[in-house]
Order: C-alpha cells, then sequence, then structure tokens
C-alpha cells in the first residue's frame, strides 16, 4: 500500500520528501483510522525529527489531492485512511470509539435500489453507522435439580 500511496503523490505531482514518504509509510501500514496525533506518533517512532506540523501539512496535501480519504466519526477527531482502499462501510462504537470496517451485499443492493427508484444512478456513498454494544440478553438455563 506505501509504494501504492507514494507512486499516487508523484502521479499527482506531489514532491515527495523523505519525511512525505514515512507519512506515507504510515498510512499505508495502518489497519486502523488513525487522527493526525497517531499519524504523528507513528511517523515519529521511525523518523523523531519529523514534527506534528509536517504531519498536518502532509495530511492536509494527501487529502487535497484525493489519496487520503478523511473521516468525522462524532468524537470530534477527524480520522485518515488510503482513499484507493476497497469499499466499505463503518459501524463506529460510541462507547469505546471503535471504528468496525464492514461490507454488506445486502445494504449495497438497497442504496442501488432506492437510487434506480429516485431516478439516479448510484456512483458513491458513505455508510456509517453509530451504536452501542448490546447488553447480553442471553439468560442462563435453569439449575437441574438431578
Amino acid at each position: 500500500m506505501t509504494k501504492d500511496i507514494i507512486a499516487r503523490s508523484i502521479a499527482q505531482g506531489l514532491r515527495m520528501t523523505d519525511q512525505r514518504r514515512i507519512v506515507a509509510r504510515v498510512i499505508g501500514d495502518a489497519d486502523d483510522h488513525p487522527d493526525v496525533e497517531e499519524l504523528y506518533n507513528r511517523a515519529a517512532a521511525i523518523d523523531p525529527r519529523i514534527s506534528l506540523a509536517t504531519v498536518y501539512r502532509t495530511v492536509k496535501l494527501f487529502e487535497e489531492a484525493g489519496i487520503l480519504e478523511r473521516h468525522e466519526f462524532g468524537d470530534g477527531r477527524a480520522r485518515y485512511e488510503d482513499a484507493e482502499r476497497d469499499h466499505h462501510d463503518h459501524l463506529i462504537d460510541m462507547h469505546s470509539g471503535e471504528v468496525i470496517e464492514f461490507v454488506d451485499p445486502e445494504i449495497e443492493a438497497l442504496q442501488e435500489r432506492i437510487a434506480a427508484r429516485l431516478g439516479y444512478t448510484l456512483k458513491g456513498h458513505r455508510l456509517e453507522l453509530y451504536g452501542v454494544p448490546l447488553k447480553s440478553t442471553a439468560k442462563t438455563p435453569p439449575k437441574s435439580n438431578t
């Protein structure tokens, strides 16, 4: 993924400094949705000379170039992921902040049908579900007297 981000950046005409390459590497290696602070922490672990300001500028540059996708999951932090990742939707745990990625063919088909019914061809969408964990409703079986 890292090489893809770097190649797409170069194709967009962006100058790829060593520090931008590190940020690209960190984003490409991420399997979560880090905010800028987390990207900075991961980048600084690779190169302690990298500054928070550099990470902010690089993320903004990558976002404007369409290389990164920005998400706001209602916790006041912008989070990022590679814009070229396979399509998926998000379920956000409102207690822990965990972001769970999922793909559901039924939801995808429903969205297509809704767009068609309204006279549109669907070209893209973003679905974010917000929830809290279900409380265990399972009852323990009665104890046997035998």
